[in-house]
C-alpha cells in the first residue's frame, strides 16, 4: 500500500479537527479537474494561485480611501492582508477551514478599480453596471493567466463573488470573510482618517468607543470577539444584536464623514475624470489597447474588454496613461 501524501494526511486531519459544518478541502470541486498536489490541499493551492497572480500584485498600487496619500496609508493589498488575518483568527476559533477563508480574503478585491470606490462608481456610470465583487470573479475565472483564469475551486469563487451584495456565501468560511472585510475597512479607514487629519480622536459616536474601544486594535479585537462568541455552536456566522447595531452606526458615520465627505470631493472628481477620459479614449481607439486585450474582442465585445482593461489599472498607471494620452509633451512644445 502506497504511503499517503502530505496532502492526503492534511485532508484526513480536517475531518478529525474541524467542525462538522466546516468546508473540507477533499470535497472541493473545480470547473476543470486537475492532478492533485502531493503537499497542498485544493484550498491551499487556490490561495497560492491568487497570491502569485498579477491582479493581486497590482493591489499594492490601488487606493483604499486616500489617493496617493503617502507610504503609511492602507492600500487595497494591505486591506486584503488584514481581512485575511482577521478571517483566519475567527475561522480558527470556530474550527472552520482557515485555508479557505485565507484564499477568499486574498482574492476578494482583485477586481477592484483604481481610486477605490470612486473608481467603481465611475465604471458603473460609464458601463451601466459594475460592481467589484463580480469583477473579482471575472478576473480569477477568465482574465488571469492570459485569459485562461486560475481554475479556482467553486467554494473560493463563491466566497469572492458573494463577499458583498444580497446573496450570502454558501460556506461559513465565506460568511466570515464577508463580515471580516467590514471589520477591517472600518477600523483601518478610521485609523487612516486620523492620520490624514480628516477625523480626530473622539469624533466617532460615543457608543462606538464604549462598545468597541478607543483605538483600532481594541476595535478589531472587540468586533472579532463578538463574532466568535455569537457564532460559537450556532452553525452560522453571527453577530450579537449590540455588535451589529454598533457596527452599523460606525459604518454610517464613516460613509457620511469620510467616504462621501466634502473634504475628499475634489479627489473624487479628479479620479472620475481620469477614468472617464481613459474609458472613452479606448472605446474610440480600441487598437491602442495591449494586443492581448484586442484579441479578446470577438469573445467578449469591445465595451467589456475596455472595462476589463481600465478597471485593472493601478492608480499610478492610470494617471501615467492619462498624462501620456492627453497632456502635451511640454519639453517638446513648439512656439
Amino acid at each position: 500500500m502506497a504511503e499517503k501524501t502530505v496532502r492526503e494526511r492534511t485532508e484526513e486531519l480536517e475531518y478529525e479537527v474541524l467542525a462538522p459544518e466546516a468546508a473540507k478541502s477533499r470535497e472541493a470541486r473545480r470547473k476543470d479537474e486537475m492532478d492533485e498536489c502531493p503537499f497542498r490541499t485544493k484550498f491551499q493551492r487556490d490561495r497560492d494561485r491568487i497570491l502569485h497572480s498579477k491582479s493581486f500584485r497590482r493591489l499594492k498600487h490601488k487606493t483604499q480611501v486616500y489617493i496617493v496619500a503617502g507610504d503609511h496609508y492602507r492600500t487595497r493589498m494591505t486591506h486584503s492582508l488584514e481581512v485575511s488575518q482577521i478571517s483566519r483568527t475567527i475561522a480558527r476559533a470556530l474550527r472552520l477551514n482557515e485555508d479557505l477563508t485565507e484564499a477568499i480574503a486574498l482574492g476578494h478585491d482583485v477586481g477592484h478599480t483604481p481610486f477605490g470606490h470612486t473608481g467603481e462608481a465611475a465604471m458603473a456610470e460609464l458601463t451601466g453596471h459594475f460592481v467589484h465583487n463580480e469583477q473579482s470573479l471575472r478576473v480569477v475565472e477568465f482574465l488571469e493567466k492570459g485569459g485562461k483564469g486560475l481554475n479556482l475551486t467553486m467554494e473560493v469563487k463563491d466566497g469572492i463573488v458573494n463577499h458583498r451584495g444580497k446573496r450570502l456565501p454558501r460556506t461559513l468560511e465565506g460568511r466570515i470573510v464577508r463580515t471580516a472585510d467590514r471589520i477591517a475597512y472600518l477600523s483601518h479607514d478610521y485609523d487612516d482618517s486620523l492620520r490624514a487629519g480628516l477625523l480626530k480622536p473622539g469624533d466617532l459616536p460615543d457608543v462606538v468607543y464604549e462598545r468597541f474601544g478607543e483605538d483600532t486594535s481594541h476595535m478589531i479585537t472587540s468586533m472579532v470577539a463578538d463574532m466568535i462568541e455569537a457564532s460559537m455552536g450556532k452553525g452560522d456566522i453571527l453577530q450579537s444584536p449590540e455588535g451589529k447595531e454598533t457596527m452599523d452606526i460606525f459604518r454610517s458615520f464613516m460613509f457620511e464623514h469620510v467616504y462621501h465627505s466634502a473634504a475628499l470631493a475634489h479627489e473624487r472628481r479628479q479620479a472620475m475624470f481620469v477614468l472617464r477620459q481613459l474609458y472613452e479614449y479606448f472605446v474610440a481607439n480600441f487598437d491602442k489597447l495591449p494586443q492581448e486585450f484586442v484579441a479578446r474582442e470577438a469573445c467578449w465585445g469591445r465595451q467589456q474588454i475596455v472595462t476589463d482593461y481600465v478597471a485593472g489599472l493601478t492608480d499610478s498607471y492610470a494617471v501615467q496613461l492619462f498624462d501620456e494620452i492627453f497632456m502635451p509633451p511640454v519639453g517638446l512644445m513648439v512656439h
